[in-house]
């Protein structure tokens, strides 16, 4: 067993690839192809004073061969993270190359082409349902039935325009060393920690060949480092600094959260109590047109019943009148010497009724 410094901090991964031996061999071994002239490009691994440690980025131009022995000069973005990150930061940097006028080679304004970019994020954390500790995610060229292209492949326009990407996921990387690169990447699996201390881990280095064996004497030296060890103490501070950020953020989200809530209870009450006022509303308007329409109702009775009036009175009125136009005739009959019965037989009434109206 031997102990090495915890290649998930940026220090310790800087300080890794900064040995050019070391960053040909794990750049070889992810790429699959023989990496040549490897060169870091300037000022772009991430400064352990800003907050975004938990996002670390070293970009290197290279000339790499294939195994049919042909050579092509690319760009290879390398970010590492190890804590789960917004994928809008990676597109960000990754954009900035795109824009970078330093990434165009070639003689001639038709000639120009950007360098071609291979994308490598190495995760402290796991991606969605995928399990492999490796995922290669490549182009092919295609054409209308999905066959593959072979002639004129590869073109510079596409390249300059498209990209590959390898994405490795530390923590599949336990009891992983099916193949030379999974032994390579054995130096980042976090259950290696040493209990006491998580700058260091502690792995088994019996059967190491060549190449992996360059990267544990790098990391040996790291751990050994007292301005290694300094960084990574900074780096736990920083750290701790976000979390505890991050805690008061969550915290107040959940309060915010909360008051959404009750807010949202309070709403749907309110908006219950206008429903049921409105359903009054409505009861009490219906009611109100009830009882309209039986005032009118009676309105109507009222105007019925005083026309019967009218006409009843109407009625008197004519019947007293014709009462009296008969006093008058039985009166003159009587004067004129007609007997009172013969008078009631004439007029079929009886004797009283013509005695009661010549009394009159």
């Amino acid at each position: 067993m031997i102990i090495i410094a915890n290649p998930i901090y940026d220090s310790v991964f800087k300080f890794l690839l900064e040995d050019e031996r070391v960053a040909k061999v794990l750049l070889s071994a992810l790429l699959k192809q023989e990496v040549h002239d490897l060169k870091m490009r300037r000022n772009e691994y991430t400064n352990l004073s800003q907050t975004r440690i938990s996002l670390f980025r070293i970009d290197f131009s290279a000339r790499i061969k294939d195994a049919a022995g042909r050579e092509q000069l690319v760009l290879i973005e390398l970010q590492k993270t190890w804590l789960a990150t917004e994928t809008l930061r990676f597109r960000q940097y990754l954009g900035t190359q795109y824009l970078d006028a330093e990434n165009i080679h070639g003689e001639g304004h038709a000639t120009r082409y950007g360098l071609p970019i291979i994308s490598i994020y190495i995760l402290g954390h796991k991606l969605g349902d995928l399990s492999e500790p490796v995922v290669y995610v490549r182009r092919r060229y295609l054409d209308y039935d999905s066959r593959e292209i072979r002639q004129g492949v590869p073109d510079p326009f596409i390249e300059s325009l498209t990209h590959d990407s390898i994405i490795v996921q530390i923590p599949f990387l336990k009891g992983r060393a099916r193949n030379h690169l999974e032994r390579l990447l054995s130096v980042f699996d976090q259950d290696c920690r040493v209990e006491a201390d998580n700058h260091l881990l502690q792995i088994n280095d019996e059967g190491l060949d060549k190449e992996g064996r360059l990267l544990v004497d790098r990391l040996v030296m790291a751990a050994a480092s007292r301005e290694v060890r300094r960084e990574m103490q900074v780096e736990d501070e920083i750290l701790s600094e976000i979390e505890s950020r991050d805690t008061t953020i969550m915290l107040k989200e959940q309060e915010i959260r909360q008051k959404d809530l009750e807010i949202e209870q309070k709403s749907q009450e309110i908006e219950q109590k206008s429903q049921e006022i409105e359903q009054k509303s409505q009861e009490i308007e219906q009611k109100s047109q009830e009882i309209e329409q039986k005032s009118q109702e009676i309105e109507q009775k009222s105007q019925e019943i005083e026309q019967k009036d009218r006409e009843i009175e109407q009625a008197k009125q004519q019947l007293e009148q014709q009462r009296n136009m008969l006093c008058v005739v039985v009166k003159n009959m009587f004067q004129q010497g007609v007997s009172v019965k013969d008078i009631a037989r004439m007029w079929a009434v009886s004797e009283d009724t013509i005695t009661e109206l010549l009394a009159k």
